[in-house]
């Protein structure tokens, strides 16, 4: 919670400087006052998060990330606008730039030993960009995002954890000194949707796929995401999708959201490591065990091996959203089964704050 209030600050602080430095000329119209041309979102994942109150510490425990959203004046813009994928001619594009610090650690903060038998410590830092593009006549968006980054002590994972747990008075995690080496994370994420249904403005079902590529992770995802409610056009851009800022009743949006999921794992740093860097704790055992071994010949025991990665994962995530003007809040929750075998499921939390500019 005090990391989500610092997040807010910081936030706060931004949207104060932006409103102090415009100025609005006299010709300036209401609608383009109301208008929405950028956005910031506060992002934050964590497993103590949970609508039922069964919070936990382990696995993919917190995700906390910064985004700035924006609509040039210009088209194509930058390299994603050269590049990457487009909705048609008279598409609404968006771009973005974000940094998120994510962590993932074993169920028992206590140890100090490496626990071969659960997820492994592993924190990265990432920058994300990305461009979201979207066609509202005919109801289908492609979205293309670079993220690179790094894995390993670099990141500071050990650091936010050990910092925050001390600000809440939890249990300080001794193990991170197990954690995977410094290694370089790039990735390239795709992603198309299209409207299959739709029953007014209060019902839509979308058919989502993503491909995904890098040393970050490999693999593939496909969704349904239905979403029920009073809502803004959802292929009518981002920006419609977490603020409202019509007059009357268009100035504000409630709806539930609804996603299975089904992806394709082939390789995730995070789980596994880096693709340039060996896990330094299967190193140490081995050596440890062909020393043992040497001087036990009869000893019958093998080194230790990781799990193994999880290919076929489902999930669920379920939520609501809540805009009024020109600010949008979202809460959801994500169920999963375990991403490595022989290990247990995962369920982490999700609250964002959206502030429109």
């Amino acid at each position: 919670m005090t990391r989500i209030l610092l997040l807010l600050f910081v936030v706060g602080e931004l949207l104060a400087t932006t409103g102090r430095s415009q100025t609005q000329s006299p010709e300036t119209t209401k609608n383009d006052k109301n208008k929405v041309t950028a956005l910031f979102r506060s992002y934050e994942d964590d497993d103590f998060i949970n609508f039922w109150g069964h919070g936990t510490d382990n696995a993919y425990t917190n995700g906390t990330r910064l985004d700035y959203f924006y609509q040039p004046a210009q088209r194509p813009h930058g390299i994603l606008g050269r590049h990457a994928l487009r909705a048609g001619d008279s598409s609404i594009d968006i771009y973005s730039w974000g940094l998120m610090e994510i962590m993932y650690t074993p169920d028992d903060l206590t140890v100090k030993e490496w626990q071969p038998n659960d997820y492994q410590y592993a924190g990265a830092l990432v920058v994300s960009h990305a461009l979201y593009s979207y066609n509202p006549v005919k109801k289908y968006d492609l979205q293309t995002e670079v993220v690179f980054g790094i894995i390993g002590p670099a990141a500071l994972g050990r650091e936010f954890q050990t910092q925050f747990h001390r600000m809440i008075h939890y249990i300080i995690p001794q193990g991170w000194g197990h954690q995977f080496r410094n290694d370089a994370l790039l990735n390239l994420n795709l992603t198309a949707e299209k409207e299959i249904f739709s029953a007014g403005n209060g019902l839509k079902v979308i058919a989502g796929g993503q491909v995904y590529a890098g040393t970050m992770q490999n693999g593939a995802a496909i969704y349904p995401l239905i979403l029920i409610g009073k809502m803004n056009p959802y292929f009518n851009g981002y920006f419609s999708q977490y603020t409202s800022t019509g007059a009357g009743r268009k100035k504000w949006q409630t709806y539930l959201m609804f996603k299975p999921e089904l992806q394709l794992f082939l390789q995730n740093a995070m789980l596994q490591g880096g693709m340039f860097t060996h896990n330094p704790n299967l190193e140490q055992t081995k050596s440890k065990f062909h020393s043992s071994t040497a001087s036990t010949p009869q000893a019958n025991t093998a080194p230790p091996k990781l799990p193994e990665l999880q290919q076929w994962l489902p999930s669920f995530t379920y939520g609501f959203v809540i805009t009024r003007g020109k600010f949008g809040f979202s809460a959801s929750q994500h169920v999963s089964s375990a991403y490595m075998k022989n290990l247990y499921c995962h369920t982490e939390g999700n609250i964002s704050l959206y502030f429109g500019l």
